[in-house]
């Protein structure tokens, strides 16, 4: 399976979660103030340079062409400059790219945000010091996120940590021509040793990033890597794997899967490193786990986590569709059933995401017949442009055509180490339902 990275997500968003449309997200609202009196504006000539103003009222950090009025003459892509609002108050300071989709990346609101790189000293700690220091997560694993973009701070920049390797996904030229500087200071605060930078190579050419700029950083950092979460270790690798090569989002769904697997019948669709398999085997006491997924070298992946485990899981190199139907057929029930799809929907557009909305009614209209009456679903979305509700509603139609019902028992998504700013909650991009199927 393949995760938005966002994962989004994912990075908090990818680059197909914005289209011609999503300025409708930074609608202009309403001036601050409450109605009182607003003190003048700042004349261009007075304002710290370099400066951009926006033709809005908006908290959002995500600036496209539209939005954005006037930027003083010495403004370059990259820089960091002072961010005035529609009013010509003082907004906070962002990362500006003229050449760009996202014109202007906003990374701290206020007026009385300071323009100067030693903001991205303090956020790069303040980053590390939560996984580190408040969540203590290297008491449980030597994997999670370490800078997750806009929830941190540092919008178009996304670090995931491998036990002694970095991952970085760059998403902006200003984060990108700054990162070779930053990363010291990443691996004296997180304790690794090595770094590989991934330039998503559309994006790349959009933002004016050459992933050449990184190939020295690269060329040092293993291909594989090693890593333990729970109690279950898993491979990682680089070169093969999707994305990162792992999803640190679904940790905590991937240890809570273990409370209703003893002894169970499990299946697990679109199973990708086996994750929700291996916990379920090892953590809960499966008896027998079946684990399903069409990308051939994720199979592979899978199999070598199972190995490394010692966990006897039988898998199954096809398409979730297709094998679905089959077990239908075969009149198949499985105690436990997990469905954790690639992302099915790339626009916000009716037209243009209908279809992904009914692949997943279909797929979850197959997966719930393979439930036993009481049996466990769990089952997920990482397409960031799906809300909650809509998610939610897609399950229960096709629950309900099949003449079942749904016990909700939960709702969750991505890890604590995957923060979300108030001002940004599209990048709320995992959701995973919790029930029992009657």
């Amino acid at each position: 399976m393949t995760r938005d990275s966002s994962d989004s997500g994912s990075l908090s968003r990818s680059p197909s979660d914005f289209d011609g449309d999503d300025e409708a997200l930074l609608a202009p609202a309403p001036a601050p103030g409450g109605g009182r009196q607003l003190p003048p504006p700042v004349p261009p000539a007075e304002r710290k340079r370099p400066w951009v103003q926006l033709k809005y009222f908006t908290f959002q950090p995500a600036i496209f062409p539209r939005l954005l009025g006037e930027a003083s003459p010495d403004a370059r892509p990259g820089d960091l400059v002072n961010v005035y609002d529609k009013g010509g108050q003082p907004l906070g300071i962002g990362l500006y790219n003229p050449r760009a989709k996202m014109v202007l990346r906003v990374v701290a609101h206020g007026a009385d945000a300071q323009l100067g790189e030693a903001y991205f000293e303090t956020a790069i700690r303040r980053a590390v010091a939560l996984r580190r220091e408040l969540f203590r997560l290297d008491e449980t694993t030597d994997a999670y996120r370490l800078i997750n973009s806009d929830g941190d701070g540092l919008s178009g920049l996304i670090v995931d940590r491998y036990a002694d390797t970095l991952l970085c996904e760059v998403t902006s030229f200003g984060m990108a021509r700054r990162l070779p500087e930053w990363l010291p200071l990443i691996h004296e605060l997180a304790g690794t040793k090595f770094a590989r930078v991934h330039v998503d190579h559309d994006l790349g050419s959009l933002e004016g990033i050459k992933p050449s700029w990184f190939n020295e950083t690269n060329a040092a950092a293993p291909d594989k890597v090693k890593i333990r979460e729970h109690g279950v270790r898993y491979e990682v690798d680089f070169a093969e794997g999707h994305k990162t090569g792992f999803f640190c989002d679904q940790r905590d769904n991937r240890r809570a899967i273990a409370k209703f697997a003893k002894g169970a019948r499990m299946l697990d669709l679109c199973c990708y490193s086996a994750g929700f398999s291996l916990n379920a085997k090892i953590n809960g006491g499966a008896e027998d786990v079946t684990a399903v997924d069409l990308d051939e070298a994720a199979v592979a992946m899978a199999k070598r986590n199972a190995n490394l485990n010692q966990a006897r899981i039988k898998f199954v190199h096809t398409d979730a569709f297709a094998y679905a139907r089959q077990m239908a057929t075969n009149g198949e029930k499985w105690d436990v059933v997990v469905l954790d799809p690639p992302k099915l929907i790339f626009t916000r557009e009716a037209a243009g995401n209908a279809e992904g909305r009914r692949k997943y009614e279909d797929l979850n209209q197959l997966a719930l017949q393979l439930v036993k009456p009481g049996g466990i679903f769990v089952t997920c979305s990482c397409s960031g442009l799906l809300n909650w509700e809509d998610f939610e509603e897609h399950v229960i139609k096709a629950a309900h055509r099949l003449n079942r019902r749904l016990q909700f028992l939960d709702r969750s998504g991505a890890g604590a180490d995957h923060p979300i700013y108030s001002n940004c909650l599209e990048s709320r991009y995992l959701k995973l339902l919790w029930a029992r199927v009657w």
